[in-house]
């Protein structure tokens, strides 16, 4: 059996790699000693506290059967016991050296990671930004995190299908197009831009808000819309063009690529098939004139209803949502749905989720499995939203402009020999990943305070000091006047602690990224990526890469490439590039 996934067995971690706890190995250790689950489930020390045992006792009676099975299945691992009851695991050097070899390529890394249960097909629905607007910082999150959880489970394996479920048919086109109509503003002027549709948009809703007499009027041109008038359909589908060209200016700086771009409007006339079955299905209800969906038997939701057609006859966001997740069952067979929104939108979720589950058991329709994956807010300095001087959100693209600025003067300052072309290039790979990095590092979850100067420091946890570790081993080769792609490697026998200790920290990427295909949270890549790049950087100071002696020369080039492999696959995940010279 691998030794890691021996280690990984008898951790608190356990539950997280091996949750059916059905393998073989640990099939032989409940039956040496059935209070293995126990030991596993809750932890010794707190499974002895609990049952007044000595831990230590314990953990000896678990060492016994280790080590007949270590012995048994000839793993290169060594075990002992340490007071309180802490069980010890010594990775043996013969294991370590065999280990790298598989870091020494990029496919050998992908063969390690790659999830050994049937590929799944995986959607994962992210970014969904809304027409008319331009797409502001807090797109950020939705944006890269969906795009690295869908290079994490292409990597490991699953089938994914990238879906930018842009939102381009709710009340908002009703405002707009009461608002251009009203003004009789000239929509198809070929110099239209997503700054003329926010602000259009910002005024007709001023009106709506505060005018109820408006009201009426918004509601009549979005269902005009709905139904299909053709004015309105030709003024809308030119609202999407320009947003869509604006959307994707961001993309590409962002590096990022969607499979297919199926808006809420794609929808429009597969509704009908979802009110009509959940009416014949007993799901949905009259109410007030709206198709609602009650749920009773929840808790949080038993007096809320799922509205999923308007009291107007209109769709919204729920009723296109339930079409989608049909479409996408029956057109690309997902067996998996992956959703990246804000955390402010749980109870949609969970509500949309429910209904999708008493519908899909009634038709008898494969239910995907559906997740949601929220995230927190970005906050200023102050603690609050981040906004600009006048208290509108922050446009993603001025951003993304200030963060390359920000870089040129770094990294000016840091190479000011460099040609400028050089200079603009390293700068927008190092403020756009700066970006990402500072994005992806934070747990999902949390909400998280934006520092330029944080982000762009060549110092700490940042895309600029990994980039720069990467550069660092480029350097090194190009020092020994030895192309990558070309380098031999050599028979590696570890020596020193600091060859070992990085060794270690390498062969362990796949059990990070393991527990992010199970978790979907990409931190733990760039948590485990600053580490391994603070690793090298110890291994780099207290020993000589290039060495005179040829042997140890060539071992420890070795290990640098793998350092290499593992930073580069790493930061490729998380959606960032990387530099050769910095």
């Amino acid at each position: 059996m691998d030794p890691l996934r021996f280690i990984e067995t008898f951790t608190e971690r356990a539950a997280i790699y091996c949750p059916s706890l059905n393998d073989t190995f640990s099939a032989q250790v409940r039956q040496a000693d059935p209070r293995f689950a126990d030991y596993q489930s809750n932890g010794l020390l707190s499974f002895a506290k609990k049952n007044n045992s000595d831990p230590m006792i314990l953990a000896n009676q678990l060492l016994e059967v280790m080590q007949k099975l270590i012995e048994k299945d000839n793993i290169p691992l060594s075990v002992d016991v340490a007071p309180p009851g802490f069980i010890n695991f010594v990775l043996l050097p013969k294991f370590l050296e065999d280990r790298i070899v598989d870091f020494l390529s990029l496919e050998g890394i992908r063969q390690l990671v790659k999830n050994s249960q049937p590929p799944q097909q995986v959607v994962v629905d992210y970014s969904s930004p809304n027409s008319a607007k331009q797409m502001h910082v807090g797109h950020i999150r939705s944006t890269v995190i969906g795009e690295s959880l869908a290079r994490i489970l292409s990597f490991t394996g699953s089938s994914v299908i990238r879906d930018n479920h842009i939102g381009d048919w709710g009340t908002q086109f009703g405002i707009l197009l009461m608002q251009i109509k009203s003004i009789q503003f000239d929509i198809m002027s070929n110099d239209l831009s997503i700054e003329h549709l926010e602000n259009l948009y910002r005024q007709g809703n001023a009106r709506f808000q505060q005018y109820p007499s408006i009201k009426k009027e918004v509601y009549k041109e979005l269902k005009k819309l709905q139904k299909g008038d053709p004015e309105n359909v030709a003024i809308w589908d030119k609202i999407n063009k320009v947003s869509y060209a604006s959307f994707q200016k961001i993309y590409d700086i962002l590096g990022v690529s969607f499979d297919h771009l199926l808006g809420e409007s794609f929808y429009c006339h597969q509704v009908e098939r979802v009110y009509n079955e959940l009416l014949e299905e007993n799901i949905a209800e009259e109410s007030q004139g709206a198709l609602v969906v009650f749920h009773p038997e929840h808790d949080r939701f038993n007096t809320v209803p799922f509205i999923v057609r308007k009291s107007d006859q209109t769709s919204n966001y729920a009723s296109t949502d339930l079409a989608t997740i049909l479409y996408r069952v029956e057109r690309f067979q997902s067996q998996k749905i992956i959703y990246v929104t804000d955390t402010r939108q749980q109870d949609h979720f969970q509500q949309l989720f429910i209904t999708t589950q008493k519908w899909f058991k009634s038709k008898k329709y494969d239910l995907p499995q559906l997740e949601h994956v929220t995230f927190g807010s970005i906050l200023g300095e102050d603690g609050k939203a981040i906004k600009t001087r006048s208290g509108e959100p922050i446009s993603l693209e001025v951003l993304l402009q200030e963060a390359e600025a920000r870089a040129l003067k770094l990294v000016t300052l840091k190479n000011p020999h460099l040609e400028k072309s050089e200079r603009i290039e390293i700068a927008r790979v190092v403020g756009v990943g700066a970006v990402k990095y500072a994005d992806l590092m934070q747990n999902r979850k949390s909400d998280y305070i934006f520092s330029w100067d944080k982000m762009i420091s060549f110092d700490g946890n940042t895309a600029p000091y990994l980039l720069y570790a990467v550069a660092r081993i480029y350097s090194i080769f190009r020092k020994a006047g030895i192309p990558i792609n070309s380098f031999e490697i050599s028979i590696i026998n570890l020596c020193d602690q600091e060859e070992i200790s990085l060794v270690k920290k390498i062969i362990s990427f796949p059990s990070i990224i393991r527990q992010v295909r199970t978790d979907l949270s990409p931190h733990l890549i760039a948590n485990f990526l600053y580490e391994l790049a603070t690793k090298f950087n110890s291994f780099y100071k207290q020993l000589k890469v290039l060495h005179n002696d040829e042997v140890v020369r060539n071992r420890r080039l070795s290990l640098s490439l793998a350092t290499l492999n593992t930073l580069t696959t790493g930061l490729d995940l998380l959606g960032i590039e990387t530099l050769e010279k910095m």
